[in-house]
């Protein structure tokens, strides 16, 4: 299986994506870059973080238009997996592959910190190796991570059980002081109705390996793999 990392201007986490993936994982990965158009090569595809094109008019709303991404639109209609993380996640939302959008925090500061995921379904392919109810430790970056979405669309996200992360304590609460944007609902993570694109504000690829301070982030990566090549439950 092969992994593709679309790599638009101004991204900067494609480089911690594929030492995730390559080095530590030891799966076979490439860049992408936005001008290309054929990802048939590709198993899964990997929207990084970063500020694509200088996050100008808003974060994500020029990446959409990017060549690659009429490509991403098709590899998802043919049930393939593309997640999205942090800037990636936004780059989803405006092409409309998922529903709602990143606003500014709520305190209006860009964050880098530690943050607890507890996992809110199990049964999707970026979670196929986890439990319902376990928490990952895995840290967030960003300026415009705050999801909204209105209120018909969040009864729908609880109903399809599209939501798959939401913020909480080291002990799987969610309570207002775990929330570290104001997401509506502490909500960290979603996937489309169809379960095969996932976008999330925090970054796995940062919590590859204990000297980072969790390793928790693989064992998204691990699911991804496991669906792909049929091991998932």
């Amino acid at each position: 299986m092969r992994f593709g990392i679309i790599v638009f201007p101004g991204t900067w986490s494609d480089r911690d994506c594929y030492y995730a993936i390559k080095d530590i994982l030891n799966r076979d990965v490439s860049y992408v870059w936005h001008k290309e158009t054929d990802l048939s090569q590709y198993d899964c595809i990997v929207l990084p973080g970063g500020f694509s094109y200088g996050d100008y008019l808003r974060p994500g709303a020029i990446a959409r238009f990017s060549p690659v991404m009429a490509a991403v639109e098709e590899f998802a209609s043919r049930g393939k997996l593309v997640i999205g993380i942090c800037n990636g996640f936004q780059v989803l939302c405006e092409s409309g592959l998922l529903p709602g959008a990143l606003l500014r925090n709520d305190h209006l500061e860009y964050r880098c910190q530690w943050t607890y995921l507890r996992v809110e379904n199990e049964l999707t392919p970026f979670t196929s190796v986890l439990q319902k109810g376990q928490v990952l430790k895995i840290p967030i970056s960003h300026y415009d991570g705050r999801y909204y979405a209105d209120k018909a669309t969040l009864e729908e996200l609880e109903i399809n059980k599209q939501i798959v992360f939401r913020y909480a304590t080291p002990n799987g609460r969610t309570t207002p002081a775990s929330n570290p944007n104001g997401s509506l609902n502490n909500i960290a993570g979603i996937t489309n109705k169809e379960k095969n694109v996932l976008g999330m504000m925090p970054h796995p690829e940062r919590a590859c390996e204990p000297l980072l301070g969790s390793s928790d982030g693989n064992l998204i990566w691990e699911s991804i793999i496991a669906s792909i090549q049929g091991n998932a439950r």
